[in-house]
């Protein structure tokens, strides 16, 4: 199994793939030319297919490793170094045109990495109801020698070779955790990634999309720690939304790009265990958000929407 990152998983969005029996309502008027039409199917099943992944890339489960509870303590902070994992099922589109479903070319995780934190800014009031923390976090998109055919929203905030995706939220507290009570906080974050584009139509590619992204995550998380041990638990919900706008060639000259609006929705569980050394703390996350069934229009060999899909995250926390 090797490796990718979250950009490999935005290049799917715009792959050609075989034609589609049935027909998405955004490819009714594209043309009349049967393999023009069933391309402009399988462009949109495939956007439709590998947003919701893209979206839990950049999502993962709890928003604060290892941790259950809000801090309670005005000036308390921690820094994550974090990596989200994904499964994803990448199809073969060597043979396009074949007319059969479209065959797994391989199975991957693909990490997102970011840096995220958490400040206190409000203690709360007895046994940690409302106690606040301020969120945030930085997602790491390379911007240079990842491909040739992949760019990297230019005017995006960067540092170097790395553009940055955005995060901010806050988290609620309900119990501090006192005794043998766990901690529980009810937590929001909202995050997107700069557009991403690939393909160029003038340079002979098939396919060109750009790309958008958002993220919009409720979270309520439980934990606690036992010596060095520290635990957690939750459940969540995402909405994710953003737009593509995808572009391909089908001999046809004056052919309309294809806007699409992406918004799904998903719920999703997951479980936190590490080593809490005060200051330091080692989290590892493992996680499954549900599937759904989109109506996809093209057999993915190797994927299914409505099963669901398997999540890891490991981040190294400090902080106080």
């Amino acid at each position: 199994m090797r490796s990718a990152s979250i950009v490999a998983c935005t290049v799917a969005l715009a792959a050609l793939a075989r034609p589609a029996v049935a027909q998405n309502p955004e490819c009714a008027g594209v043309t009349t030319l049967e393999g023009a039409r069933a391309t402009c199917n399988v462009a949109v099943d495939l956007a439709r297919a590998y947003h919701p992944l893209v979206g839990l890339a950049i999502s993962g489960g709890n928003p604060v490793l290892g941790s259950g509870a809000a801090s309670g303590r005005l000036g308390s902070f921690s820094i994550t170094l974090r990596t989200n994992l994904v499964h994803v099922s990448v199809p073969d589109l060597s043979n396009a045109q074949s007319g059969g479903p479209v065959p797994q070319d391989d199975e991957l995780l693909a990490p997102a990495p970011l840096i995220e934190g958490h400040a206190g800014l409000f203690r709360g009031l007895r046994g940690g109801l409302l106690a606040v923390d301020l969120l945030a976090a930085l997602q790491l998109v390379p911007n240079e020698d990842v491909s040739e055919e992949i760019r990297v929203d230019p005017d995006a905030p960067s540092i170097g070779p790395v553009s940055l995706g955005t995060g901010v939220g806050v988290r609620i507290g309900v119990l501090a955790g006192d005794g043998a009570l766990p901690g529980v906080s009810v937590s929001y974050m909202y995050r997107s990634i700069p557009r991403i584009g690939f393909g160029d139509l003038a340079g002979g590619d098939d396919v060109a999309a750009d790309v958008r992204i958002t993220s919009s995550n409720l979270r309520l998380t439980a934990g606690k720690k036992f010596a060095v041990l520290a635990v957690a638990g939750g459940l969540g919900w995402s909405r994710y939304g953003g737009d593509a706008t995808a572009r391909y060639d089908a001999g046809i000259a004056g052919q309309p790009a294809i806007a699409l609006d992406l918004r799904q929705s998903r719920m999703l569980y997951f479980v936190n265990a590490g080593a809490d050394f005060g200051l330091v703390k080692l989290v590892g996350e493992i996680g499954r958000q549900w599937g759904k069934d989109q109506g996809l229009t093209t057999d993915f060999t190797g994927f299914d929407d409505t099963a669901g899909t398997t999540f890891y995250s490991v981040g190294l926390r400090v902080g106080i």
